[in-house]
């Protein structure tokens, strides 16, 4: 227990002390992102490479600490450096896909094509996958090619959808750090102490991001950082609601796994969700750029980007709480319960930008009155 606290503090201090000589080096070599279009709500040049000492820090923490130890004492040795390279494997993939994107560019076609080849990497070579729904509307277990196209399907789902929010000081790195400090306390309690592990690697790296890209960012972690965390984070989430329940105590027994999950996600995947949908009715590419974003909506409607971050970091916190009430309620009813709380949060940010926009109207429209 006492080597994930050092695994968290490992990959805190590395970010620490490592990201302001990135910062010079990408200022020096001009990899910034400069405010040019309108939907960017940055007024300054900021460094978009951050993603690079995320995802050192979180490779080298978790390998330093990595208690090969007790994986051969549980006899899982084999089956624990299996996952291990291809963790390695796929990150690296994702890691240069990211970094070419921050720097020079990436057509969309071929990021899906990088997607897909990591996510069937993961899926069929890594067993990395989701088997059923476990209980949430009955179902438990899904046929293998259901199960393949479902994992697929999530794993661009997550990744896209922690790259998309990436729109606002420390959004993208809070929320990550929330999902994946929840994650390793899940996998504390299921005594699984290698994922744990991995979690509060990638947690300790993206507080210490947080003090540099939090409001006024001196710094932005990119692809190169988001698509690592959103694949991580997929590992850890089906990991998690594929953990065998004989390893749990009766308490987490009884709480639905995928709706944990669906709760650690709530806002990518609300916001993801949403943002589609409304591209989809318009006639536009679901990957075009616009300012539709939920975190969008709280800024023009007058909210400060810390007063942004923290409404959606409470919101997201709050609902991985009324997820917990799946001890007490049927997993449909408990999944309806969080999609609910989804639900209320998109029609409060609604009528807030609605009733701001009306102000804003009215105060105009008196100001011409006057003039």
């Amino acid at each position: 227990m006492v080597y994930l606290i050092l695994v968290f503090i490992t990959a805190f201090v590395v970010v620490l002390y490592s990201t302001p000589a990135l910062i010079k080096v990408a200022i020096l070599k001009n990899l910034i992102d400069s405010p040019e279009e309108d939907r960017k709500i940055h007024k300054r040049a900021v460094p978009t490479i951050g993603g690079i000492i995320i995802y050192a820090a979180t490779l080298f923490s978790f390998s330093l600490w990595y208690n090969i130890e007790e994986i051969h004492e549980l006899g899982l040795i084999e089956d624990s450096v299996k996952e291990f390279k291809i963790l390695i494997a796929t990150s690296l993939v994702l890691f240069f896909v990211g970094v070419k994107d921050d720097i020079i560019g990436t057509a969309p076609v071929k990021k899906l094509f990088a997607h897909v080849v990591v996510g069937l990497i993961l899926i069929l070579m890594g067993d990395i996958k989701i088997t059923g729904l476990h209980g949430v509307f009955g179902v438990e277990r899904i046929p293998e090619w259901g199960s393949i196209f479902l994992s697929l399907f999530t794993y661009i789902v997550v990744v896209n959808a922690m790259n998309l929010i990436d729109g606002v000081d420390g959004l993208a790195a809070g929320i990550g750090f929330i999902a994946t400090s929840f994650f390793g306390t899940w996998f504390v309690f299921g005594n699984e102490l290698t994922l744990a592990s991995l979690s509060f690697s990638l947690a300790g790296a993206l507080l210490g991001f947080l003090v540099f890209n939090f409001s006024p960012a001196k710094i932005f972690m990119g692809d190169s950082g988001s698509l690592i965390i959103g694949m991580f984070i997929y590992v850890l989430s089906t990991k998690l609601i594929e953990y065998p329940v004989d390893f749990l105590d009766k308490f987490w027994v009884h709480i639905s796994k995928p709706n944990l999950a669906i709760a650690a996600l709530i806002y990518p995947l609300t916001d993801t969700l949403r943002i589609f949908i409304i591209r989809a009715l318009r006639g536009q590419s679901p990957f075009s750029a616009d300012r539709n974003h939920i975190h969008h909506r709280l800024i023009d409607s007058g909210y400060s980007h810390v007063k942004t971050v923290i409404i959606i970091y409470v919101f997201s916190v709050a609902t991985i709480g009324i997820s917990l009430l799946s001890y007490y309620l049927d997993p449909s009813l408990s999944l309806v319960t969080v999609l609910g709380c989804s639900g209320s949060f998109i029609l409060w940010v609604h009528f807030v930008f609605k009733k701001h926009s009306k102000n804003k109207k009215t105060s105009k429209k008196i100001v011409d009155q006057k003039i």
